[in-house]
C-alpha cells in the first residue's frame, strides 16, 4: 500500500476538462489539497519543471512528486488514496472496457468538441456530425444504468462528466441540442450533479465556459 497524506499541490486551469476530472477524483476521495491556477499564456516555472515533456496541466505533486496526464492522475489517486470507495472496477474486463473508453473520450471526442469551436465549413459540418456519433456511441455503452460502471460512480463518469459544463458551448457552435440526440446522457449528467457533490462543487458554470469560448474564437479569427 503505498503512502497515503502529505503535500499534495494540483496545477490546473479552471475550465481544463482534463483537470476538473482530477479535482472530482480528489474530492471523491476526501483528499485536501492545495490549487494552483496556471495562466497557460505564461506557465509557472514549476508546471514547465514538473511536465517538462507535455508542459501541460494538469499536474498533481504528491509529497514533491509530480504525476501527470489525468488519467494517469486519477488512477494513481484511485490506487493511493485506496483507503476509500474505489473509482476504478474490481473486475478486470469492466476496469479494461473503462480505460478503453476514457482514452476514446481523450483522443476523439475532445479532438472533435474543439473542431466544433474552433473551424469553419466543411470540418466544422464533418465535427458536427461526429460529435453526436461519439456522445451516441458514449450513450450505448451507458445503457440504461445509473453510471457507467452500474450503481456506483467510477472511472468512466469521473473522465466524461467534465464535459457536461461544455455542452452549452458546443450546442451553440454545433447548431445542436444534445438532449434531442443523447437523452439518456443528458440524465445521467444530471444525476451526477443532483447526487454527487464532486461533480456539483467542481464544474463550472455553462455560461462562463461559453464566455471563455467565445473569446477564443476571437483569438482564433473565426468572430470577429
Amino acid at each position: 500500500m503505498a503512502k497515503q497524506g502529505g503535500e499534495v499541490i494540483l496545477l490546473d486551469f479552471w475550465a481544463s476538462l482534463y483537470g476538473m476530472r482530477v479535482r472530482i477524483a480528489l474530492a471523491e476521495k476526501g483528499i485536501h489539497y492545495e490549487y494552483r491556477e496556471e495562466d497557460l499564456g505564461s506557465k509557472s516555472q514549476l508546471l514547465l519543471k514538473s511536465n517538462p515533456v507535455h508542459k501541460k496541466i494538469p499536474v498533481l505533486i504528491h509529497n514533491g512528486k509530480p504525476v501527470s496526464e489525468s488519467s494517469i492522475i486519477v488512477e494513481y489517486i484511485d490506487e493511493v488514496w485506496n483507503d476509500k470507495a474505489p473509482l476504478f472496477p474490481s473486475d478486470p474486463y469492466a476496469k479494461a472496457q473503462a480505460k478503453f473508453w476514457a482514452d476514446f473520450i481523450d483522443k476523439t471526442l475532445y479532438q472533435i468538441g474543439r473542431n466544433l469551436y474552433s473551424t469553419k465549413g466543411e470540418e466544422h459540418e464533418a465535427a458536427r456530425k461526429e460529435f453526436i456519433s461519439c456522445l451516441q456511441l458514449l450513450e450505448g455503452e451507458l445503457g440504461d444504468k445509473p453510471y457507467f460502471g452500474g450503481e456506483s460512480f467510477g472511472y468512466l463518469d469521473v473522465s466524461l462528466i467534465p464535459f457536461y459544463s461544455w455542452f452549452q458551448a458546443f450546442e451553440t457552435y454545433g447548431n445542436m441540442i444534445i438532449e434531442h440526440e443523447c437523452p439518456k446522457l443528458i440524465a445521467w449528467g444530471k444525476r451526477c450533479i443532483q447526487n454527487k457533490e464532486s461533480v456539483s462543487n467542481t464544474l463550472p458554470e455553462s455560461e462562463k465556459v461559453l464566455g471563455l469560448i467565445q473569446r477564443l474564437r476571437k483569438r482564433f479569427g473565426i468572430d470577429e
